[in-house]
């Protein structure tokens, strides 16, 4: 949902908690992030990170800072927050949670501008981030026992929603004559395949929960630091490969550059001891789940924010292609 009116962080009290942390001098927004807000802070001592996190949730962020330091100690390219006088690193004030993270000098490249060799790496990386959050993460938080699918039934009633929405829109532009387009394909689609509605999940395990090109930080060819844990928690953890291809590997046109999506995913086979039966099933279940997803459409239509419009184009094509060339894709993370 489109975020609260940006407001100015308490930089002074803030400080304060820290040892050595120096006075600040300029704080500047660096993201247009969609969960939370951050900022470049320069202080008399050195440049950091500061994160205001909206949701609040101190024990959920804490759960993230903890992750993050026993990653770094692992050797995955991390950014843990620092820790205050008190050894705390979520800081509440007035009610809101902020961390003072090390400014990290990088940045982020998209699929079209990775090579081959850092594909692989790319796969590498994920699957190194899976197999030491198995390791780190507490063995006693609890895990559901599986993960359900998207029911067509409700989808068809979502897409008539949106239709009757974009069809109304005035002005009317290209973004809604496309989205309209798009709707009635999709549902011709899911008429089509209603009968491959995937079973649900098994548990998987800790996941980073949103891996993507803008939560990668490269200093020249290599990765520098995974940011953004927010969404840390326990997923079929194939799934989260597969998605972060789509995401990663998706051109303009909304297609996936399948040369670089196998050697990412024989990369992260290698490095998560993952079989092909899983990433194969993986990839059904993920191309379920864009069949049937709409969300920038429904950020448009009905919480009436725009900011993804842009993703729109790619992403809507996105699953007709891989329908028609479904093949094709499972061969690619599987063979």
């Amino acid at each position: 949902m489109p975020r609260s009116s940006d407001t100015a962080p308490p930089l002074s009290v803030l400080l304060r908690r820290y040892e050595n942390a120096g006075e600040p001098l300029s704080c500047k927004p660096v993201t247009q992030g969609l969960l939370n807000r951050g900022y470049r802070l320069a202080t008399t001592r050195g440049a950091y990170f500061l994160k205001h996190h909206l949701d609040g949730d101190h024990e959920a962020i804490a759960r993230q800072h903890r992750a993050t330091q026993r990653l770094q100690a692992l050797d995955v390219p991390v950014a843990p927050p620092l820790e205050d006088q008190d050894g705390d690193t979520v800081a509440v004030i007035d009610g809101h949670c902020y961390a003072l993270h090390p400014w990290i000098d990088g940045r982020h490249l998209g699929g079209a501008q990775l090579s081959t060799a850092q594909s692989r790496r790319l796969g590498s990386l994920l699957g190194l981030v899976h197999t030491c959050l198995a390791q780190v993460m507490d063995d006693g938080t609890p895990r559901t026992s599986e993960h359900g699918s998207a029911d067509p039934e409700e989808t068809f009633s979502l897409i008539d929603e949106l239709l009757e929405l974009a069809r109304s829109a005035r002005p009317r532009d290209s973004f809604d004559t496309l989205a309209e387009h798009r709707l009635l394909q999709r549902r011709t689609l899911l008429e089509r395949h209603a009968d491959r509605r995937p079973p649900p999940g098994g548990a998987g395990g800790w996941v980073h929960g949103d891996f993507h090109p803008l939560n990668l930080l490269y200093r020249g060819a290599e990765p520098a630091a995974i940011v953004d844990w927010d969404r840390l928690g326990v997923q079929p953890r194939a799934e989260e490969a597969v998605r972060a291809a789509a995401i990663f590997f998706v051109l303009p046109a909304g297609r996936l550059e399948l040369t670089k999506v196998r050697a990412y995913a024989r990369a992260y086979r290698r490095a998560a001891a993952a079989d092909p039966a899983e990433l194969r099933a993986a990839v059904h279940r993920v191309w379920w789940e864009r069949l049937n997803d709409f969300w920038i459409l429904r950020w448009r239509y009905q919480l009436h924010d725009r900011r993804a419009d842009p993703q729109f184009p790619a992403v809507s094509a996105l699953a007709v292609w891989w329908t028609k060339e479904y093949d094709a894709v499972c061969d690619a993370f599987a063979g």
